[in-house]
């Protein structure tokens, strides 16, 4: 006589055994990457009083000091121009509503097709299925396009521009003598190379959450 079949349960393959799908976790992960940068960046902020103390302000005698004043400045408020940019490209954007739709859409196209989609899960689109190297060109040319044949990439340039020329006027004009400088400026530091890092280490991130939901896949 056989044995009667006892009813089974079996948990979706997508799911992992302890909880979240991969799609949440690395989103989870990259979330709090980012919100932990944006607290290390802003650790060291210093008193906005002391940004636009009026009395600190005087013309630089020469293209010299100016440039001196400039490197100075920066490596005190750091932060503060890096918040104040911030600010200023978020303001463009939500002033430009189809920009920053097409931003946004192009990070999420960026983020569910390619650095959360699990490995073994093709992308198919109309019946066709696209590999990792055909969804890589695909994203790339709409980045290209985006930013090149849309007012995207003129916005944030000119935003940019515009807050780094009132980084760079500000720096010239603020008398750094009444400043204390904790630290001695490293050999090249300077805007581009606080900028190449925090790109770096976003990139990074990126890989590192890319990677971590393609093994857990």
């Amino acid at each position: 006589m056989a044995s009667p079949l006892l009813p089974t349960s079996t948990s979706p393959d997508h799911l992992p055994s302890g909880g979240d799908p991969p799609l949440l976790s690395s989103l989870r992960v990259l979330v709090s990457r980012v919100v932990a940068s944006a607290r290390h960046a802003t650790s060291d902020a210093r008193p906005w009083t002391e940004l636009i103390d009026r009395s600190a302000f005087s013309r630089p005698p020469s293209l010299s000091e100016a440039a001196s004043r400039v490197r100075k400045n920066f490596s005190y408020f750091k932060s503060n121009y890096i918040t104040l940019v911030a600010i200023l490209l978020a303001a463009s954007l939500l002033s430009h509503p189809f920009a920053l739709f097409l931003l946004a859409s192009l990070a999420a196209s960026w983020l569910f097709l390619y650095v959360f989609r699990p490995s073994d899960q093709p992308l198919v689109i109309g019946g066709r299925t696209f590999s990792d190297l055909e969804t890589l060109g695909m994203l790339c040319l709409c980045t290209v396009v985006v930013m090149f044949m849309t007012s995207v990439g003129s916005l944030l340039m000119s935003t940019l521009a515009l807050g780094m020329m009132a980084v760079a006027v500000h720096g010239a004009f603020r008398a750094p003598e009444d400043l204390f400088l904790e630290e001695q400026e490293a050999i090249g530091s300077g805007l581009f190379n606080f900028f190449n890092q925090t790109a770096s280490n976003a990139a990074a991130a990126a890989i590192a959450t890319s990677a971590m939901s393609r093994v857990r896949a």
